[in-house]
């Protein structure tokens, strides 16, 4: 079978190459055809567009970058052409993947929604229009359910894919492997060119108020070392890729950019707060439109307040110093916060996503 697959950014690459793992597992034969990053050209796909080129996110950030979105929409719908997929499979990126599901379908061409759009969050009419181009919407969100049944969507809930992913490292992790003299704080910038020009210059006013920790950047896969020293990051902070896991696993606390990345956070048991600042316009028409009371993945399916969210005025050196001390000194307020990851993973399940996944994409290929 032919399968044409699209990621936009880091999370759909890692989602992706699961996924793919997952599909030639089952069906060896399988031509793949994809956007995406390294993860899914390492997992078995031919990658014909880097997510490095991909991600643009704010109302902003699009409006400047119109001109590439559209030749990317008419390379995609060549390319599509030209392969002739049994099956096109969207991850997540939905400003740009729900629009190639619309015109997919109109072309006769059977499609996959993997992650279902946080339609429960913002622009809720997206709800309607879903079975009108999709054939299937998969969702990794336990919460989904109720809410989609209520536009008469059933959507396919597999659970997350990060608790394969956590599992697999946690099952070869033999750490620790970061040899540093002092204790260990992750920094988390983003996976984007514009994330870190926001986020990195604020988490380094944080480090010179504590000398007695060794802070270390993870480093998105896609985006060259050059952006974070242009951008402030002195060479006495190491930047690590690829080795996200490990100094999760290994730090006592982590400042963390919104995203996947703060799921991955508490399911590897480290203490966080999450960040988040865009362009002032952006977040201001966001801010309007958006109708739930967090960013964050980990509050969003706890339904509560666990970590501590800094959003744009809110995000400022003097908070994320006070927010790192109290995690560091106060016991109690961590093991809070440790209970609370226990409560999270029972929710997010024990794995098998990616399997239940692949075989769904399968059977619509197939049918």
């Amino acid at each position: 079978m032919k399968y044409y697959i699209i990621a936009g950014e880091a999370s759909g690459d890692l989602h992706g190459s699961n996924l793919i793992r997952e599909i030639l597992l089952k069906d060896p034969n399988a031509q793949i055809r994809a956007w995406g990053g390294d993860r899914m050209k390492n997992a078995g796909a031919t990658v014909v567009k880097h997510i490095r080129e991909l991600a643009f996110m704010g109302f902003v950030e699009v409006l400047q970058n119109i001109v590439t979105i559209q030749k990317n929409f008419a390379f995609c719908k060549k390319d599509i052409l030209e392969f002739n997929p049994d099956v096109l499979v969207c991850i997540d990126y939905p400003g740009f993947n729900l629009r190639m599901c619309k015109w997919a379908k109109a072309n006769g061409f059977k499609t996959v929604l993997y992650i279902a759009p946080q339609a429960w969050a913002w622009k809720e009419k997206r709800a309607y229009t879903l079975p009108l181009i999709c054939d299937d919407v998969i969702s990794i969100l336990p919460f989904e359910r109720e809410f989609f049944k209520k536009f008469n969507l059933h959507v396919k809930y597999v659970g997350h894919p990060l608790a394969d992913e956590i599992q697999h490292f946690n099952q070869n992790y033999k750490g620790p492997n970061l040899r540093f003299d002092k204790p260990i704080i992750a920094l988390l910038p983003g996976s984007r060119k514009h994330e870190i020009k926001s986020m990195l210059p604020t988490f380094l006013n944080v480090i010179e108020h504590f000398p007695q920790l060794q802070f270390v950047v993870a480093g998105a896969p896609a985006i060259d070392e050059k952006i974070f020293r242009d951008n402030g990051l002195p060479n006495s902070v190491p930047i690590l890729f690829n080795q996200t896991y490990t100094i999760l696993k290994e730090a006592k606390a982590a400042i963390v950019t919104s995203g996947t990345a703060t799921l991955e956070t508490a399911l590897l048991n480290t203490p966080q707060m999450i960040c988040y600042k865009g362009n002032p316009i952006s977040y201001e028409i966001v801010k309007r439109l958006i109708k739930v009371p967090y960013v964050s993945l980990v509050n969003l399916i706890l339904q509560k307040t666990l970590v501590k969210e800094y959003l744009q005025y809110d995000l400022t050196a003097k908070n994320l110093e006070a927010e790192l001390n109290k995690i560091l000194t106060d016991s109690a307020y961590q093991e809070n916060i440790l209970n609370g990851y226990k409560e999270l993973q029972e929710i997010v399940g024990t794995g098998g996503a990616s399997a239940k996944a692949a075989d769904i994409v399968i059977a619509r290929a197939k049918a």
